[in-house]
């Protein structure tokens, strides 16, 4: 049985100022998308890899991969409407996986052990969520009115999510709803406890200009 990881790339430059979506831009002179892959490729050359792309994103993603001989194998699948519908259009691809992680593409930095834990984790217990505690003062509420809380009651939240196949199957086959925020928000819905493992701080989400400069540096220390 092979692990398979679902790689959604769905995002734009809305936030980061460009008009080319995050995942494509370059990051030591590659799109950011091609380390996210080939970091999960070094970790395991049988790990079938499955990228989710918004339709309209496909032929710039294939003129990348031309353009820089990127070789890595892995399925290719148009996304939909939501991060939700677009988790459900890559389980199509997985046919014969008994893992099945979710991963940000724009994470290119998630360490080696931190999938290690994942996937045992995962093995074991069926789930397997990659968090950090929160290590600055938290507060509740709105801009005009908050209150404090105990920051070690929270955790920043992580990817790759994994999952046994048949749980996160099974939890897709949900009607969508605003509160699925991540694969993990979805399993729960479904009545699912998820495990928390503990992840690594390099794993940053690159979503701002200061992000790309930031992963960087962490690869130069790499």
């Amino acid at each position: 049985m092979k692990n398979c990881c679902i790689i959604v790339a769905g995002g734009n430059g809305s936030r980061m100022g460009t008009e080319l979506p995050k995942q494509f831009l370059p990051l030591k002179g590659k799109p950011v998308l091609f380390h996210t892959m080939r970091n999960l490729h070094k970790f395991d050359r049988a790990l079938k890899l499955i990228l989710v792309l918004p339709d309209d994103e496909i032929v710039t993603w294939q003129n990348l991969c031309n353009e820089h001989r990127f070789y890595i194998p892995h399925l290719l699948i148009a996304g939909g409407e939501t991060r939700f519908q677009s988790v459900k259009n890559g389980l199509s691809l997985t046919s014969g996986c008994e893992l099945i992680a979710v991963h940000d593409g724009v994470r290119p930095l998630v360490s080696h052990e931190t999938l290690i834990r994942c996937f045992n984790c995962a093995a074991e217990h069926g789930t397997a969520i990659p968090v950090l505690p929160a290590n600055e003062s938290v507060r509740e509420g709105s801009m005009s009115k908050s209150i404090p809380v105990d920051r070690s009651h929270y955790f920043l939240v992580q990817t790759p999510q994994i999952f046994k196949a048949s749980i996160l199957k099974d939890s897709y086959n949900q009607n969508w709803i605003p509160e699925f925020t991540d694969d993990a928000s979805v399993v729960e819905h479904s009545g699912i406890i998820v495990q928390l493992v503990m992840g690594n701080r390099e794993n940053i989400k690159i979503t701002f200009p200061e992000d790309l400069r930031i992963a960087e540096l962490f690869l130069k220390k790499k």
